[in-house]
């Protein structure tokens, strides 16, 4: 067998030793027998909210274990197809084996980080906003670019999304929005989003067609789940109501249903318009307020509050996570990870597997070098 497979098969073994170390395989089986227990129980579903904890776990654990062993099962066949194939000569039946074992290297490196997606609040849906940063109609513009290209990635991935927020702007774009992603390991995937992006292009507002750098600032909050408990004292907050904004038609509301909560000891804003209750849209509202505090106690515990609040203060040069160039040449590339493509408009209709899985991998790079440290 080519050296290249046996390379290809080795790092395949080497994504399944990590994977079943980091399950803690013999317990894993274990607590996924107990899980499926409760679920059994007719009585499970008397507490609702224990009930839909013990089923996310359940389906997690079972996408785990039934990946890792669907993962064990197609590298056996492969290689066994491979050595058929070298026996029998059939170059045809080898180079499909072959192809099938680097698609697997490729789905054994993506596993491995999903399995890492193991922060108490990664599985959770999660709330993005984003904010035009200074320039007028260019920025406004680039922001909406933005927030379609995270709701295109998110429909891919066949996650639910829901459009919360929005503030036009003045001739075009968003001077910010906020939209929530629902799906198993939303917030893991997006996290790392959070930053300031920058586009340099012709600016289609620009009569003389002259170059244009814009930014925009992204946040991402994870929504909390019952689990986790965040208490907010109402007289710590501001509550407006505003007449809701949008494109206009039928669907915009004729009264002040639309809510704004201010949380004055952080300076934290957020706002609700989707429903035409103003009783649901406070109630979505406390849930952001809930959802963007967790994340900041969470870049605290990760010592790392204090760049982000330099982000969302400066949304311009030297704060960039990510460039996103369209003239005089094609390029998105990841200041962080040195991650590149020249695919620029795949990327702005939603394909950034790459960055994500980059940034993540990253991200856990250094906590395995800060543990081993």
């Amino acid at each position: 067998m080519r050296a290249e497979i046996e390379a290809a098969a080795g790092e395949i073994r080497e994504s399944l030793a990590l994977l079943r170390r980091h399950l803690d395989w013999d317990n894993a089986l274990r607590r996924l027998d107990e899980l499926n227990a409760h679920a059994e129980d007719p009585k499970l579903w008397d507490d609702p909210s224990r009930a839909q904890t013990i089923m996310r776990e359940r389906t997690q654990l079972e996408n785990s274990v039934n990946g890792y062993r669907a993962l064990e099962r197609d590298l056996s066949d492969s290689l066994e197809l491979i050595e058929m194939g070298e026996a029998e000569g059939d170059a045809t039946v080898v180079a499909d084996a072959e192809a099938q074992l680097y698609a697997l290297r490729d789905r054994a490196a993506k596993l491995q980080i999903e399995s890492l997606l193991s922060g108490e609040a990664d599985a959770n849906d999660c709330f993005i906003e984003v904010n035009a940063g200074a320039g007028g109609t260019e920025a406004q513009d680039w922001a909406l670019m933005l927030m379609r290209m995270y709701l295109r990635w998110a429909e891919q991935h066949g996650y639910k999304t829901q459009w919360l927020e929005e503030s036009p702007g003045e001739e075009a774009g968003i001077k910010s929005a906020t939209a929530q992603i629902s799906g198993h390991n939303a917030y893991g995937w997006l996290k790392t989003e959070a930053g300031v992006h920058r586009l340099v292009r012709i600016s289609p507002f620009d009569s003389q067609a002259r170059r244009q750098t814009s930014f925009a600032a992204v946040s991402v909050s994870p929504v909390i789940d019952d689990k986790i408990n965040i208490e907010i004292n109402e007289k710590d907050c501001r509550i407006d109501t505003f007449r809701a904004s949008g494109a206009g038609g039928q669907h915009v509301n004729k009264t002040d249903s639309a809510i704004r909560i201010t949380h004055l000891p952080t300076g934290i804003v957020v706002a609700c318009q989707q429903e035409r209750s103003q009783h649901k849209n406070r109630a979505k509202a406390w849930d952001m307020l809930r959802a963007r505090l967790y994340e900041r106690e969470l870049k605290i515990r990760e010592d790392a509050a204090a760049a982000l609040e330099a982000t969302k203060s400066d949304i311009g040069w030297g704060h960039q996570i990510r460039s996103y160039v369209l003239h005089p040449y094609q390029m998105v590339k990841d200041l962080r990870t040195e991650v590149e493509t020249s695919q620029s408009q795949a990327v702005l209709d939603g394909d950034l597997d790459m960055f994500l899985e980059a940034a993540l991998a990253a991200r856990l790079k250094g906590q395995s070098d800060d543990a081993a440290a």
